[in-house]
């Protein structure tokens, strides 16, 4: 890669996926141009709902990115420099492209207001999502390793993508999306509506704390699985590391979720990401 073109897309990714960028600069440096292609996707893919007014011209755009990974916009991917460079790193290593195109089809849930049905559902969409980035990194970092990771993206995607539903509560409930499972929210009294209200804390509270106890089961599954796994590819799951502390304040908020920030200050995030790149678990 041309060092001014990733100069550019380093400062894109910081930008917007400032965790992220923190994490990469710790990966691999062989890897790095390839999953910092991999990861602005994610990041163009992921904010798409904050940046259209309407469901139509988000999936307009969800579709324009399954066109490039399917070959079909060859003309204006050679002008995306995101399209570009991921498409070379598709080329260039052999990397899957299923898996990308899923990545987009699954992003056409956060267009629409619909609620999460339950677990199950829950858990497939963050297998599209989140769990998908961990295996596509693991691939990048070391190909023959990620044969075995498929069961600790898995875990470690479904906790991951908690930690990130709790953190944007606020926004979410202003813009009357729920993210969290339906069958959790009926065992805990409420269904999507009342949640939206946020009326009964107490409910509300349950809620909360029975979502991020769910990331932490999934989170504690993936530490056991990754402890068995090489240490070379480690470092695919560096943003997992960062998951634990938001689940522990929601517990500790509970329905304050939704009006506070449960994310650490950036600096101890940048502490607790080298401090699981030093100890090689996160």
């Amino acid at each position: 890669m041309a060092p001014a073109l990733r100069e550019q897309l380093l400062s894109d990714l910081r930008r917007a996926d400032i965790d992220r960028y923190l994490a990469l600069l710790l990966m691999p440096e062989a890897a790095r141009d390839d999953l910092l292609a991999l990861m602005l996707f994610n990041a163009e893919i992921a904010s798409i709902r904050d940046r259209v007014r309407e469901a139509l011209p988000g999936e307009v755009r969800l579709q324009w990115w399954r066109d490039v990974l399917a070959g079909e916009r060859g003309g204006e991917a050679r002008a995306h420099p995101v399209a570009q460079t991921l498409l070379d790193v598709i080329q260039r290593r052999a990397m899957p492209v299923a898996p990308l195109i899923a990545m987009c089809e699954a992003r056409i849930f956060d267009l629409y207001d619909d609620p999460m049905p339950d677990r199950v559902s829950y858990e497939g969409y963050a297998g599209e999502t989140a769990s998908a980035m961990l295996q596509m990194s693991a691939f990048l970092i070391d190909p023959e390793c990620s044969t075995q990771t498929a069961t600790a993206s898995g875990h470690a995607g479904v906790a991951q993508a908690v930690a990130g539903h709790l953190m944007l509560l606020p926004m979410t409930q202003a813009r009357g999306q729920v993210f969290v499972p339906g069958d959790l929210l009926a065992a805990t009294g409420l269904e999507r509506d009342g949640f939206l209200r946020g009326e009964d804390k107490t409910a509300l509270s349950n809620a909360v704390r029975a979502f991020a106890d769910f990331g932490r089961e999934h989170l504690d599954k993936a530490r056991s699985v990754l402890a068995e796994l090489p240490g070379s590819v480690f470092p695919a799951y560096l943003p997992v590391s960062l998951v634990e502390p938001v689940l522990a304040r929601a517990v500790k908020l509970g329905a304050g979720s939704l009006e506070a920030s449960l994310q650490l200050p950036q600096w101890r995030r940048q502490w607790r990401l080298w401090r699981a790149a030093r100890r090689g678990r996160v």
